[in-house]
């Protein structure tokens, strides 16, 4: 069956059919014998992309199972992020017969135009109903900003202004100064082919126009940027908070390890509680 990239309606054959086929694990060779893995993550994957998968799995200790689902967002538009509750739960369904350990209800998008309280409600329903321990993008990031001890948020993201702008309302209020909150203005489906170096330019300018930022917020696994986290971080003197390095630091922090890794930003590198 083809799983290339399609219309949000597909979603939900997407999700079954990569959901409940056998976990990747991080430890064992597809020749060797199954072992029980130290723990196993499921995901709710906003799009079907190569990538974010890939990126994720280094920074976490090998022997941990992965099982993912796949929402399919084909626009990133408010319309289809407001729709998404609905195949989130589907996806939840089929997390819940993997046994998973953590979900990460991964998307922030879908989550921060609901706002906090209604998406912590959201949660606390999916968590007493489904029975596991369950994170969204937007919380993840939120705890990893405030372990990094920022306030004052310039953000970037590859989405339009009206989103941007719920994004920027979301974090003022859980008790950020967002600077600013713009987007690297390229087609949606095309982020993952745009050069990090692009990306970095734009992030430059944006903290340049900031001068008082604290932090850098990227919005997005579909950026394919891990190369310039550090480098930036060295030149602009502030944090870069990526979104696959916050997930992976929570996930660590979920499974009570700690494997720190150099080169990826001030998040890997210290782990901070």
């Amino acid at each position: 069956m083809n799983l290339s990239r399609g219309r949000f309606g597909a979603s939900l054959a997407s999700s079954a059919i990569v959901g409940t086929g056998l976990p990747i694990l991080g430890a064992t060779p597809a020749f060797a014998t199954p072992v029980r893995p130290l723990g196993t993550i499921g995901m709710i994957k906003p799009s079907i992309t190569q990538g974010p998968i890939e990126e994720l799995i280094p920074f976490l200790p090998r022997g941990l199972a992965y099982v993912p689902t796949y929402l399919d967002f084909a626009t990133g538009s408010k319309t289809e992020f407001a729709a998404a509750m609905p195949v989130y739960e589907r996806c939840l369904e089929l997390l819940r017969a993997q046994k998973c350990d953590v979900i990460a209800a991964e998307g922030a998008p879908p989550f921060m135009i609901q706002g906090p309280k209604r998406e912590a409600e959201i949660l606390d329903a999916w968590q007493k109903k489904y029975g596991i321990p369950i994170f969204t993008s937007s919380q993840n990031q939120v705890r990893a900003l405030r372990a990094l001890g920022v306030k004052r948020i310039v953000g970037a993201t590859y989405l339009s202004d009206d989103l941007n702008a719920l994004f920027a309302k979301y974090f003022t209020d859980v008790g950020f100064t967002v600077l600013s909150m713009n987007g690297f203005k390229a087609p949606f489906e095309t982020i993952q082919d745009i050069p990090s170096a692009q990306i970095a330019d734009y992030i430059r300018k944006q903290v340049a126009a900031n001068p008082s930022a604290d932090v850098v917020y990227m919005l997005g696994s579909g950026w394919r940027t891990l190369d310039i986290l550090a480098p930036l971080e060295k030149e602009l003197g502030i944090p870069v908070l990526h979104p696959v390095i916050a997930r992976a630091w929570e996930i660590q922090k979920r499974l009570n390890i700690h494997v720190p890794m150099q080169g990826y930003g001030r998040l890997m590198a210290e782990l901070p509680s």
